[in-house]
């Protein structure tokens, strides 16, 4: 098969400077590695590749080349002095260095464990002044017979036999420059250097097990409802050393049958009856510690609001600040009454000016309740 022109394989001109051709070149030795891309062809593109390379980086065998085209490289060397072509992908060592990290026996490194999702679900009060919780997370953990090992108790991993614990094997080839020297990844060990010969029977060789395992979880007081929570550490154990991973804990804050959430503070609503609302006086309200005491002025109107300095929540990240309760008032007006209560308010009607009336002479609702009171 005729061999494709070196510009055309590296995609450069044929005046293309020499930096040009290496850039061109770093590019598709990392498109077509073979540790990294596992397409069909991809080794014969590589080879291709570094050949076409090793012709056009050279002046004087750019030269050639350029003057006599592959015929002029073929033969005995004609620079007349030795050539080991790829050794060590021939000089190139800081290239592949950016690229892959170093030498093969790196292929395969420590790898971090997956990061786990779980969710809690807390009560208001939970919520409120925080709380230590339990979940249970499924996840993979180190082999418990192995205890990572991959190997049988009692037994140890051995010195790969292929690389001699290297990690990488060498290939030497003769070519019509010299010797080509091509380095890849041990496919025995697969770039550790060692092998289990002796799998742990309970993880098969993995070094790791599914498994079920309770964590404690602190909630900070005042977490909000969608919050996420992180546990560094609490995740998947990691591959050949490599660290755990993270879990990320989704907390649901069950809604409060008395209590609304506004960030910090609280909205309480508290009913009170019409003779209240119209007297005034002392009443009982509900906080996050139980029962209060608020005075409420005479004739207080629905949608009134108090509020109670530090009597909310606490800041999730400052506990030192506080948000305060707003009690807000809702009058109620009652749908039945009894014929005493109908007597009681038909004769207290007749003593009380007509708001209508009053709005019309231009005097508030307030105005006649206090008036009334005072009589």
């Amino acid at each position: 098969m005729a061999k494709r022109d070196y510009y055309e394989v590296l995609g450069v001109s044929r005046d293309a400077s020499e930096e040009e051709i290496r850039k061109a070149f770093r590019k598709l030795a990392f498109q077509y590695h073979p540790d990294r891309n596992k397409e069909h062809g991809t080794e014969e593109r590589f080879k291709e590749i570094n050949e076409a390379y090793e012709a056009l980086r050279d002046p004087e065998k750019r030269a050639v080349y350029d003057r006599y085209g592959h015929a002029g490289l073929t033969g005995e060397d004609p620079w007349g002095r030795g050539f080991e072509g790829f050794s060590d992908f021939g000089g190139l060592g800081d290239v592949f260095d950016a690229f892959f990290g170093g030498t093969a026996q790196r292929a395969r490194r420590a790898r971090p464990g997956a990061d786990l999702q779980s969710a809690l679900t807390l009560s208001f009060e939970e919520a409120a002044f925080g709380i230590e919780k339990d979940v249970l997370v499924s996840r993979r953990d180190l082999c418990s017979r192995c205890r990572g090992s991959r190997a049988e108790p009692g037994t140890q991993p051995v010195r790969c036999p292929v690389c001699k614990g290297a990690g990488q094997v060498r290939r030497a080839q003769q070519s019509v420059f010299g010797q080509f020297v091509n380095i890849s990844t041990c496919p025995r060990c697969h770039g550790e250097g060692t092998v289990v010969e002796s799998p742990c029977s309970q993880c098969r060789g993995s070094g790791r097990e599914e498994g079920e395992r309770r964590i404690t979880v602190t909630v900070p007081a005042g977490i909000e409802d969608g919050s996420h929570l992180r546990l560094a550490g609490e995740g998947e154990v990691g591959e050949l050393g490599g660290p755990p991973g993270d879990l990320y804990i989704t907390v649901t804050v069950q809604p409060h049958p008395l209590f609304q959430r506004d960030g910090r503070d609280l909205i309480y609503e508290l009913p009170i009856n019409l003779a209240r609302a119209a007297l005034g006086g002392e009443v009982t309200i509900l906080t996050l510690e139980g029962t209060s005491s608020l005075k409420i002025a005479p004739g207080v109107q629905s949608g009134r609001e108090y509020r109670l300095k530090g009597k909310g929540l606490l800041d999730v990240h400052n506990p030192s600040r506080r948000g305060d309760e707003i009690v807000r008032i809702v009058v109620v007006v009652p749908e039945k009454l009894t014929g005493e209560q109908r007597r009681l308010l038909e004769e207290l009607s007749k003593t009380l000016p007509d708001p209508a009336q009053e709005q019309r002479n231009g005097k508030g609702v307030k105005d006649w309740i206090r008036s009334a009171l005072s009589d």
